[in-house]
C-alpha cells in the first residue's frame, strides 16, 4: 500500500506521527468508451459552451450557479483565504460509545500506520480506546476539506473512518410515513419467526459478488475466442401475496429450507453458505474432541501410576495385619490358662 496522506493525531498534549492509507478499494470491472468500428478510444475535448473554443486547464476555474444564468468565478485566492487547517493533524475532539454513532454518517475508512518513533504513543492510544469501548471524534484536513471523522480499532490497527457532516443526510420524506397502518399480532409473530428462522452470525467471507464473477467470464471468454456458456436461468420470484400471512409463513419455510432445516417433513438441501457452516462447524467440533482425548489420556495414565503403589501398599499391609492379629493372640493365650489353674 502506498501513503496517501502525512500528519499526526492530536491526543490531549501527546502528539502522534501516522501515515494514512486507504483502507479499502473498489473492484468493479471498468470500461472504457471506444469506437465500435475500430475500438478506438473516445476523448472528449473541454470546450466553453459561450465562444465554442477548445479550454485548457490553466484557464479553467470554477464557478457557482446563483441563478439566472449568472456565474459566480472562484479563484485560487478565493480558496486560499478560507479557514481551512492546512496542518496535517487529526485532532481528538472527545470519546463517544461506538453505539451513538449513527452507520449512515459513515463515509470513507483509512488506516493508520504509526511512524519512526510514533509506535508506543499509538499502541497506547489503540489500547486505551480498546479499554474504555469507545470511538474517538476528531476532525482532519483530507483534500483540501476539513471532514469529521472517527477513530476507532480494527484488528489491532487504528481505523480513520470519515464522515458526512449531519446536514448532508437526507431527511426520509414518503407518503406511508402519515398514513395510519397497523400490524396484526398475527403477522408481527409470523415475521418474528421468519427473522428467527434467518439469523446466523455474519460471515462476510461467505458472500461473493456473482455478477463479477460472471462478467470476468465474459471477459475471458472473448480474449479466449471461446464460446460463453450462458448460466442457468434463475426461478423468478412470485408476485407478491395478497395474503400477509401467507407469504410470511412460506417465507420462514423457505429460510429454513436454505439453512437445510427440516421444512414440511422433510430435510432440505443445503445452500453454500449453509454447507460451508456446517463444515466449520464439524471440524471444529472434531477438533475439540480430538483435543480433550488428547488431554485426557497424560491424565489419565497419571492417575494408574498413581493408584499403583496403593494398591500395592494395600496387599504388603495385609499380612502385616495377620501376623499382628497371631502375636496377639499368642499373648491372651496364657492369661486364659492362668485363670483356670486358680
Amino acid at each position: 500500500m502506498r501513503a496517501i496522506w502525512k500528519g499526526a493525531v492530536s491526543f490531549g498534549l501527546v502528539s502522534i506521527a501516522v501515515k494514512l492509507y486507504s483502507a479499502t478499494e473498489e473492484k468493479d470491472i471498468r470500461f472504457h468508451q471506444v469506437h465500435r468500428e475500430d475500438g478506438g478510444r473516445i476523448r472528449y475535448k473541454r470546450t466553453c459552451s459561450v465562444c465554442g473554443e477548445e479550454v485548457s486547464y490553466d484557464d479553467i476555474a470554477k464557478g457557482y450557479d446563483i441563478g439566472g444564468g449568472e456565474m459566480v468565478i472562484l479563484t485560487d485566492e478565493d480558496f486560499a483565504e478560507l479557514p481551512l487547517s492546512t496542518s496535517h493533524a487529526i485532532d481528538v475532539l472527545e470519546f463517544v460509545p461506538a453505539e451513538q454513532v449513527d452507520p449512515i454518517l459513515y463515509n470513507k475508512a483509512y488506516f493508520l500506520e504509526p511512524e519512526g518513533t510514533a509506535t508506543k504513543p499509538y499502541v497506547l492510544l489503540r489500547d486505551a480506546l480498546l479499554d474504555s469501548e469507545r470511538v474517538a471524534i476528531v476532525k482532519v484536513a483530507l483534500r483540501q476539506r476539513e471532514q469529521l471523522a472517527t477513530l476507532r480499532v480494527r484488528e489491532g490497527v487504528l481505523l480513520l473512518n470519515t464522515m458526512l457532516w449531519p446536514d448532508e443526510v437526507r431527511k426520509p420524506d414518503f407518503g406511508f410515513l402519515d398514513e395510519d397502518l397497523k400490524v396484526r399480532p398475527p403477522e408481527l409473530a409470523m415475521a418474528s419467526s421468519l427473522i428467527d428462522s434467518m439469523t446466523g452470525d455474519f460471515e462476510p467471507d461467505a458472500f461473493t459478488d456473482d455478477y463479477r464473477a460472471a462478467l470476468q467470464e465474459v471477459i475471458d471468454a472473448k480474449v479466449e475466442g471461446r464460446e460463453v456458456v450462458q448460466p442457468e436461468e434463475v426461478e423468478e420470484a412470485p408476485p407478491a401475496a395478497v395474503d400477509l400471512m401467507a407469504a410470511l409463513k412460506a417465507s420462514v419455510e423457505r429460510a429454513r429450507a436454505a439453512r437445510g432445516e427440516p421444512a414440511g417433513g422433510g430435510a432440505a438441501e443445503p445452500t453454500p453458505i449453509s454447507a460451508a457452516r456446517s463444515a466449520q462447524k464439524k471440524a471444529a467440533e472434531k477438533k475439540a474432541t480430538a483435543e480433550k482425548k488428547a488431554a485426557k489420556a497424560p491424565a489419565k495414565k497419571a492417575a494408574e501410576k498413581k493408584a499403583a503403589p496403593k494398591k500395592t501398599a494395600a496387599k504388603k499391609a495385609a499380612p502385616k495385619k495377620a501376623a499382628e492379629k497371631k502375636t496377639t493372640e499368642k499373648k491372651a493365650a496364657p492369661k486364659k490358662a492362668a485363670r483356670k489353674t486358680a
